[in-house]
């Protein structure tokens, strides 16, 4: 009687899974077709993203190694495209080049780059922290006190690796001031920071040495 009742009852289930798949067979067609093109979506997108890497890459591969200073102002324009691309590598390849052989001089749009690089772009977390870095050392022979620690402030309120380099930066803007009050006062966070990078830290050892003792 049991195994009776069993096999009827595995029958019904059957019949109700039977049911099922006939009364939303347009459904679950609809959902697996959906389910195929957004798969082959996310493969012709990380498809077209890679051959677009590829474009970027040979562009800026050709643009610096034909670079010469007389034919900077199609350079300059090349390279500001790239940028314009916000790809995580050749961006801020590109922002480096402009920098590097003084291609463009103007401050205020060499800071629009570099504001566009960290704030657009999804970048590792410690590449971001190296672009902030290196804006604040671009910026650091002209900015005011209040405005070089507003660039570094995402850096000096971390733990990156970038943090002593910040310090240390920060130190030598104030002691370039004569405020040697102010550059020891970064020296001495560099030399109390746990996992403070050697060099750095012997470095600011240094210059307390230096400019402090005595």
């Amino acid at each position: 009687m049991d195994e009776e009742i069993q096999l009827i009852n595995q029958n019904t289930r059957k019949e109700k899974f039977k049911n099922f798949i006939l009364n939303n067979k347009k459904i679950l067609i609809g959902l697996c077709s959906i389910t195929i093109l957004a798969t082959i979506s996310i493969f012709i997108f990380l498809e077209l993203k890679a051959k677009n890497q590829l474009k970027i890459a040979s562009k800026y591969n050709e643009i610096t190694q034909l670079y010469e200073k007389n034919n900077s102002k199609k350079i300059s324009e090349e390279l500001i495209n790239i940028i314009n691309e916000k790809d995580k590598t050749y961006s801020p390849l590109a922002l480096n080049f402009l920098i590097d052989n003084k291609i463009i001089n103007n401050r205020d749009q060499i800071n629009g780059f570099f504001d566009l690089i960290i704030n657009e772009i999804k970048l590792e977390n410690e590449i971001k922290n190296l672009i902030i870095y290196k804006k604040a050392l671009y910026n650091s022979d002209s900015s005011s006190e209040n405005n070089l620690l507003k660039i570094l402030k995402p850096i000096l309120n971390s733990e990156s690796i970038w943090k002593p380099h910040s310090l240390y930066l920060m130190s030598e803007y104030f002691l370039s001031k004569n405020e040697k009050e102010k550059s020891k006062e970064f020296l001495i966070q560099i030399i109390e920071l746990e996992n403070s990078n050697p060099g750095i830290k012997a470095e600011a050892q240094k210059m307390i040495n230096r400019y402090f003792s005595g």
